[in-house]
């Protein structure tokens, strides 16, 4: 028999025989090593979820019509949003200078996603917020001619596009659904 940090310890039963059990063990280094990972697991696991919070809806029930101003930016107080539209323009009119004296009209699907577009526009863009920019994720075309006096509507599950001919057409982050 060793002592109380030793590997080996002998027993004799009850009753006296010289049946002898030994026990091989390491004082508890096995089970604390078990216990540290189950503690770990738990600790872990937690951390690496996400909460997410389900059923946002992230629709403007009015579109906005934002005047640009001089250096080519918009700006909308009411959803705290404002970005430069020089490039925007650019894509459009392949001229830079394009945005002087325009409006662009801005509207947020339940998604999240931006449509974007402005008189005389033949495509009507759509943008994605990511970590301070708008991202392009789609370029619909509209007009081969340009759309005149474009307005949108907050629909349930899409964005509804309309032009002075009181032409409609219902627009999503994945393209035209209907025709003008």
């Amino acid at each position: 028999m060793k002592d109380s940090s030793g590997a080996n310890k002998s027993y004799t039963n009850n009753s006296g025989d010289s049946n002898q059990f030994i026990i091989h063990y390491k004082k508890g280094t096995f089970m604390r090593k078990i216990l540290f990972l189950i503690f770990a697991c738990l600790l872990i696991n937690p951390a690496c979820s996400t909460l997410t919070l389900e059923s946002a809806n992230f629709a403007w029930p009015v579109e906005s019509v934002l005047p640009v101003n001089e250096d080519g930016s918009v700006t909308d107080s009411r959803y705290s949003i404002d970005f430069n539209t020089i490039p925007l323009f650019y894509e459009e009119f392949q001229d830079s200078t394009a945005y002087m004296g325009k409006e662009i009209r801005l509207i947020c699907d339940q998604k999240g996603y931006y449509y974007m577009t402005a008189n005389e526009f033949k495509n009507v863009y759509v943008f994605q917020a990511e970590e301070g920019e708008l991202i392009l994720d789609k370029k619909i075309e509209i007009s081969e001619t340009g759309i005149v006096r474009p307005a949108f509507n907050q629909r349930d599950t899409f964005i509804e596009l309309i032009d002075a001919n009181s032409n409609r057409i219902n627009l999503t982050n994945e393209g035209m659904k209907g025709e003008l």
